[in-house]
């Protein structure tokens, strides 16, 4: 399977275009998405999400593509995909939400987190992969990625997260002085080894707003009075 991410200045979202070989099969969790198909017209077959899966996307139907065919999903301005490769052995834990695609020969499995972490995040299920094969992760803002230590912390915002090792020991927390903990969303403090991916779109409407609206006066309020964020708009 080829996959090729046409990236797009300015206002204007990106294309990504499939092209897939006989016996090759890529599931699209998004198939409103795809704007342009080559290939036998029985390549494509719709079918209904299981429950899980309905629940977690919020949607019903979901696209199995099988090659030979070529065809381009388009994302609306602000979201990016990430091509993932999966091997062998990997434990990286996803939100179901960010799937975008997925490639035949990969499997998925629930794995349920704590209780305290449910309430919080107000999520109660990440995905684990397994299989070889190309994973979509579909994204506000570009995906990176870090490398745990397990000596050493790394702090990461919780809506930020994309994935995570399965074996990472996490917790919710806040970190800097009184100001900087009553200022910032809940960051996930995190410890072991292996790659955590984040992606970098959530705080840019906030960040623009101000920057195109907030006067100077606002906006020191805002961060010096506790809360000032919910009480000052």
């Amino acid at each position: 399977m080829n996959i090729d991410i046409r990236e797009s200045g300015g206002e204007v979202g990106q294309a990504v275009d499939f092209a897939l070989r006989p016996g090759e099969t890529v599931h699209i969790l998004h198939p409103e998405q795809i704007i342009t198909y080559r290939g036998p017209s029985d390549g494509r077959s719709d079918r209904l999400m299981n429950v899980k899966g309905m629940y977690r996307k919020k949607k019903l139907i979901q696209a199995d593509l099988s090659g030979p065919c070529e065809f381009t999903a388009a994302l609306p301005p602000g979201f990016a995909v990430k091509a993932v490769e999966l091997r062998e052995g990997s434990d990286l834990l996803y939100d179901f939400r960010n799937i975008f695609f997925y490639s035949s020969g990969i499997e998925m499995q629930a794995r349920i987190l704590h209780i305290k972490n449910m309430l919080i995040t107000k999520d109660a299920v990440k995905m684990k992969f397994s299989g070889t094969g190309t994973i979509g992760l579909l994204t506000e803002g570009a995906v990176y990625e870090a490398e745990l230590r397990p000596d050493e912390p790394l702090y990461v915002d919780a809506r930020s997260l994309v994935a995570y090792p399965e074996n990472a020991k996490l917790e919710l927390t806040v970190y800097g002085n009184t100001l900087a903990s009553q200022h910032m969303n809940y960051q996930w403090k995190m410890t072991g080894s292996g790659t955590v991916l984040f992606h970098a779109g959530p705080k840019g409407s906030r960040l623009q707003k101000e920057m195109d609206q907030d006067n100077i006066f606002k906006r020191i309020l805002r961060e010096v009075i506790p809360f000032g964020g919910v009480i000052i708009k």
